[in-house]
């Protein structure tokens, strides 16, 4: 925390513009090492933009034209002194200039080490630093949306407000255990019922938007399985709205496992269009087969296609054997020619999963097949609400062993235990819930969380 550290604010590669950012106290000093003011002024002005040029002045190199802008702390995103120069977009302009600062006694930034500054620093808790890597990593305007309501302290927010209340209950069990002849109010084991529960609730509500939350964060990997030419490459490129997978009347174009990732309803989605499962002698089509198999195990989602037009055959019910306790969905396609089995039928041999009619050629069934994917990651709800979510899975942990130590805290108040044994898990919650938010968590874990940022962020 001593050392000015210094990195590339920006990604690498050719652009515009390219920032240098500068955090530490001698950020202002090494600015006057390498920054020569094209106006006649002293010193760069406090969070005043400043051209000039960057130069090496041990031997009259000029590296760079560039805007320079000093910023003093404590307002700032470390909540130290920082420079940023913003150099043309290119490698080597910006390689000249970070070894130039480096050399001037800056140290070369850890992945996330700004944003590690910033929390350590009281600027950002541990969940809102956390938001920043979803924010840059949001491939959707919902995430986005989830994001940047973490990053503005909505889930913060609301664990401290779970913390007040642990803690409030902690304070009357320690004085009820310590002080039991004071003049003072004295805990029920129906009042600590009741309160444990209530707080129960409140963290019961968090830990139900987690689904909900993972999804929308990660996204979810959906498997499109079925014989060879029943319509699963018009699938794919149906949802793309583009061609994407060949298709033909062939059996087996399909070698390879095809992947893309898009949005649906705002929500991140991987597309895996596999092999048609078959027998087969051709030792590429057996590949890509085995392929198949192992994209439907990874899968959180499955769609099975059917071809309506003809009967069902062994090879269909082998794959609908697969199915079993998986989510999943089966398309009847090809509801434009004469069915030759009932969708019934298919209800019977796989009666857990949404059965849908479609004809993938005609463009009919798409919207059904989307709005069941919204519904399947929302749950069925209209509305969330506003943009919390539970969607890291360091905090559903968390919240998890935070719901169990209630848990645990609560049968004991319902056997009348001693407040001792009570008091144990109480704080046990208020910990795992502090350790959310960064108030009682490890060096350690804070390590982990910042080295999975960027550098120069």
């Amino acid at each position: 925390m001593e050392d000015t550290i210094a990195a590339v604010a920006t990604a690498y590669g050719e652009g515009g513009i390219g920032i240098i950012r500068i955090s530490g106290e001698n950020s202002l000093d090494i600015l006057k090492e390498v920054f020569v003011p094209a106006s006649n002024i002293e010193e760069p002005v406090n969070r005043r933009m400043t051209y000039g040029k960057i130069v090496d002045k041990d031997n009259d190199q000029l590296i760079d034209d560039v805007l320079a802008v000093y910023m003093k702390g404590p307002k700032t995103y470390t909540a130290e002194d920082v420079v940023e120069i913003n150099c043309h977009g290119s490698m080597v302009s910006l390689r000249k200039t970070l070894a130039l600062v480096l050399r001037k006694g800056a140290r070369l930034a850890e992945p996330g080490e700004f944003t590690k500054r910033a929390f350590l620093n009281g600027r950002l808790d541990l969940t809102q630093a956390e938001a920043v890597i979803d924010v840059i990593k949001a491939r959707t305007d919902k995430s986005f949306d989830v994001a940047i309501s973490q990053l503005e302290g909505t889930l913060s927010g609301e664990v401290s407000t779970i913390r007040k209340r642990l803690l409030d209950l902690l304070v009357d069990i320690t004085v009820n255990i310590d002080y039991p002849d004071e003049d003072i109010e004295e805990i029920t084991y129906d009042k600590l019922e009741k309160n444990i529960s209530l707080i129960g609730e409140m963290i019961e509500n968090l830990l139900s938007t987690a689904s909900t939350g993972r999804m929308i964060r990660e996204g979810i990997r959906v498997a499109i399985v079925g014989k060879p030419n029943v319509g699963k490459s018009s699938l794919m490129n149906g949802l793309l709205r583009e061609t994407r997978a060949i298709v033909t009347e062939i059996p087996g174009t399909t070698r390879d496992t095809i992947e893309e990732a898009i949005s649906i309803r705002n929500i991140p989605v991987y597309l895996v269009d596999t092999a048609g499962i078959r027998q087969t002698d051709d030792v590429v089509e057996k590949l890509g087969i085995e392929k198949s198999k192992e994209a439907f195990n990874n899968a959180d989602f499955i769609i099975f296609i059917l071809d309506g037009s003809v009967p069902l055959s062994e090879e269909d019910l082998q794959i609908a054997e697969y199915l079993n306790g998986r989510k999943s969905m089966v398309l009847v396609n090809k509801s434009d020619l004469t069915q030759a089995f009932k969708v019934e039928e298919v209800k019977k041999i796989i009666p857990d999963a949404e059965v849908i009619e479609t004809s993938l050629i005609m463009g009919e069934g798409i919207d059904k097949i989307e709005d069941y994917i919204e519904n399947m990651v929302y749950g069925g709800e209209v509305a969330q609400r506003d943009s919390l979510m539970v969607n890291n899975v360091r905090h559903i942990e968390l919240l998890n062993k935070g719901r169990d130590s209630l848990n645990d805290a609560l049968a004991m108040a319902k056997m009348k235990e001693a407040l001792d044994f009570i008091e144990i898990d109480v704080k046990n919650a208020y910990e795992f819930l502090g350790e959310i938010i960064g108030e009682t968590v490890s060096d350690d874990i804070i390590d982990e969380v910042f080295a999975r940022f960027c550098l120069g962020k």
